[in-house]
């Protein structure tokens, strides 16, 4: 007897189904009989057994003898990849005036982890945001700048003075306003540097921009150009997204190389 191939199509066409991805969900929490899941879900009885139905079928749950419900070991694995889908439909608009530019595979396997965020629209609000970010921040700020907004300076030195270390990474191509680097002379940017308050490094391009505090994170997307787009930021105290954007600032970090001040123009 041969054994059934599920076939790529198959498992999304599972996975479409409302009900069967919220049976899922909730037997990632714990394995339950149909009576309860009926309940939990407000469902028939009837209508949970023709779908557990048919994630048997799927193999991604089992019966057991008592008549509990579980998740297998395939059903646990592709229940976290959901996240993924949920975060690109959520964001199709979006999405389609942006890409991922040069997003490393290991970062974009992991997209779900930016599913539970606000997607801030307009360049007052992003730096609105941004600057409530700085001004929460109590220990560390980590940044990969595509652009440097210069209203934003004096609030990030105010954070700096009060003993919160700046870690930041530029790109060859990131800009530069006219008048930033009076404006650091003047509030002492080089001694925050000597007493290693402030860290930076450089690498060749800057496409994808992340902003990390003690508890929040942004990330900022480029355009179809390849050009960071500031005007929408994705935003969240989420833990799964801040760590996403933890790793991938660390990534970069240690991908870089010395910072090179006479390499970047102002604009």
């Amino acid at each position: 007897m041969g054994i059934d191939v599920i076939e790529e199509h198959d498992i999304f066409w599972e996975l479409a189904g409302e009900i069967r991805r919220s049976i899922l969900f909730k037997l990632s929490e714990r394995s339950m009989k149909l009576s309860q899941l009926a309940k939990i879900l407000d469902v028939s009885i009837q209508e949970v057994h023709r779908n557990i139905g048919r994630l048997l079928d799927a193999r991604l749950v089992e019966k057991d003898s008592e008549g509990f419900i579980y998740l297998t070991t395939y059903g646990k694995t592709i229940l976290t990849q959901i996240p993924s889908f949920q975060f690109l439909e959520k964001h199709r608009t979006y999405f389609e005036e942006h890409i991922l530019g040069d997003l490393p595979m290991k970062f974009v396997q992991r997209i779900g982890a930016l599913n539970n965020s606000e997607l801030i629209t307009g360049v007052v609000a992003v730096f609105e945001r941004w600057k409530s970010m700085y001004n929460n921040a109590n220990n560390n700020i980590m940044e990969i700048m595509a652009q440097v907004p210069l209203d934003l300076i004096e609030p990030l030195v105010d954070r700096i003075s009060n003993g919160v270390k700046f870690s930041y990474i530029f790109g060859k191509n990131t800009i530069i306003p006219k008048g930033r680097r009076e404006l650091l002379n003047r509030l002492g940017w080089n001694n925050f540097i000597a007493k290693g308050l402030v860290e930076r490094r450089m690498i060749n391009k800057v496409q994808v921009m992340v902003i990390v505090t003690d508890q929040e994170a942004g990330v900022l997307f480029p355009d179809k150009k390849g050009d960071t787009d500031i005007n929408e930021m994705f935003y969240s105290k989420d833990k799964l997204f801040h760590e996403w954007c933890i790793d991938f600032f660390r990534y970069t970090w240690y991908a870089s190389e010395i910072f090179d001040e006479n390499l970047l123009k102002e604009v």
